[in-house]
């Protein structure tokens, strides 16, 4: 799975994996991060979630990162923002109103560029990748966050033999095998989600469940 896979994607406006809504786990769970109003939030392969409002909302300030230009220039664009613009090495940052959005390539941006970071919230990004690089995925999102900073996991699970991603079926297994080493792991929720992904159970699924995970960095 290259770049083009994600520009073809935005360009063809085939983004079903964009909810209209603020996700129900974010606001479920978010509070017992018990992170500080004002942290700064992660939010890797954002696109243009209507989750970066619900988090500056709670008075926190959002950095995501996103390919697709197409994807930033819509977020702000639909949400009356009106962003300034910077050139860094690799990649542009589009600010406004407390929300950082770098659009270039995740594994390409570094901690020092990116800046700090107190928190993350992963709904759309572990799930988006194929098996060979969620590994690379897992190791650089811990380059990005300090010691003790939390994240909110969201994964899907299913038979992958029913569908092809993505999304992409992530087990709790597989959680811990991808963080254990490096995260304390609190399983936060289960939850069978066929009916509310209309969109999957049209791709021949029978049975759909959504993990909820709290991982804290060593």
């Amino acid at each position: 799975m290259d770049h083009n896979f994600w520009h073809e994607r935005w360009a063809g406006k085939r983004t079903g994996f964009h909810q209209n809504s603020i996700n129900p786990h974010l606001e479920r769970h978010w509070h017992r991060l018990g992170l500080a109003t004002h942290s700064r939030i992660l939010v890797p392969l954002c696109g243009k979630s209507l989750d970066i409002i619900w988090l500056r909302e709670q008075g926190h300030r959002v950095a995501g990162i996103e390919i697709s230009q197409l994807a930033v220039e819509a977020f702000f664009s639909e949400n009356g923002l009106n962003p300034s613009i910077r050139q860094g090495h690799g990649y542009s940052c589009w600010s406004a109103d407390g929300i950082d959005l770098f659009c270039g390539d995740f594994f390409k941006l570094h901690a020092a560029e990116l800046g700090r970071i107190d928190g993350c919230y992963d709904r759309a990004a572990l799930v988006a990748l194929p098996g060979e690089m969620r590994t690379r995925y897992a190791g650089a999102l811990l380059e990005l966050l300090p010691s003790m900073a939390p994240v909110l996991l969201v994964t899907l699970e299913y038979k992958p033999l029913e569908m092809d991603g993505p999304p992409f079926a992530v087990t709790l297994d597989e959680i811990k095998q991808l963080f254990g080493a490096s995260c304390a792991i609190e399983h936060l929720q289960s939850f069978n989600a066929l009916e509310a992904n209309p969109n999957l159970t049209g791709r021949g699924l029978g049975a759909l469940t959504e993990h909820v995970c709290k991982l804290v960095r060593n």
